[in-house]
């Protein structure tokens, strides 16, 4: 399948389950609106974009406090095919029927794929509690929808690595999302989407292709510009306290730098 026959598929299969996502964004009383879709693509296909997937060696580790993954945005470096799937998201028809489904006036999607792109998660590796960042990488536009697209074939619900949603903070216990193999989730991002990676606890690493959506207007009226924002996990205090430190140090500095001290290298530039 080349990108414009897995933008026809994916965009097939989202119009079937309309109706059902239709219903899981518009649920009450829900702070963190998402929804997903299993088998997205055909088996054969989501098996193949696995199948390609780079090595840890060959892409790029980030580990800290914050979070322990390793990821990939310079998509020439690696299969087409992932360059592929990536782009596909990226659809107009796509990105218009997503908008619709999430009640979001002409989303944009991100052809820099600023903290897009690929990841891999291996055993002990997660990501904390965080926010996203607000904004794209010019500050020009708001990130309104995450797409989270896991393609690790026999992934268990036990392995860990699933997506998190802490709709009423970390007193209380989050929302988990399996990230089955084939599944496409679709979660909104604004100042209270508060979301996290759960740490692997398998010997294998979980596969996903992320694509973000921004956004002229912010999702929520109250909605300020902020860095992304991390925090522990609830059984962590110390490294709560010490992440929290982190975000207010970090907010100081893009007050007087609107762009931050550097460049974030996790963007896909095109000419190199």
């Amino acid at each position: 399948m080349n990108r414009i026959d897995l933008a026809n598929s994916i965009f097939e299969k989202l119009q079937a389950q309309k109706s059902q996502l239709l219903a899981d964004f518009n649920k009450e009383n829900t702070p963190i609106r998402y929804g997903f879709v299993d088998d997205l693509l055909p088996e054969a296909v989501a098996q193949e974009i696995a199948a390609v997937f780079p090595k840890p060696e060959a892409m790029v580790l980030k580990k800290s406090l914050r979070e322990d993954k390793y990821i990939a945005a310079q998509m020439n470096l690696y299969h087409s095919l992932l360059e592929d799937i990536i782009y596909a998201f990226q659809d107009p028809r796509i990105v218009a029927l997503i908008g619709e489904v999430c009640g979001i006036e002409k989303p944009i999607p991100d052809e820099n794929l600023y903290a897009g792109g690929i990841s891999l998660m291996g055993q002990n590796q997660f990501l904390n509690p965080h926010l996203d960042n607000s904004h794209d990488k010019d500050r020009n536009l708001w990130r309104v929808l995450n797409l989270l697209y896991y393609v690790t074939p026999d992934w268990e619900e036990a392995h860990g690595g699933n997506l998190e949603l802490w709709p009423n903070g970390l007193s209380q216990s989050p929302i988990t999302i399996h990230s089955k193999f084939n599944r496409l989730a679709i979660m909104e991002t604004h100042s209270h989407s508060l979301h996290s990676v759960s740490p692997v606890v398998f010997d294998g690493y979980r596969r996903c292709v992320s694509n973000y959506y921004f956004s002229e207007k912010p999702l929520l009226a109250e909605d300020t510009f902020h860095v992304t924002s991390f925090r522990g996990r609830p059984e962590n205090k110390l490294a709560d306290l010490i992440l929290q430190a982190d975000t207010f140090l970090r907010m100081g500095i893009r007050k007087v730098f609107k762009k931050g001290l550097k460049e974030n290298p996790h963007v896909y530039k095109k000419d190199q």
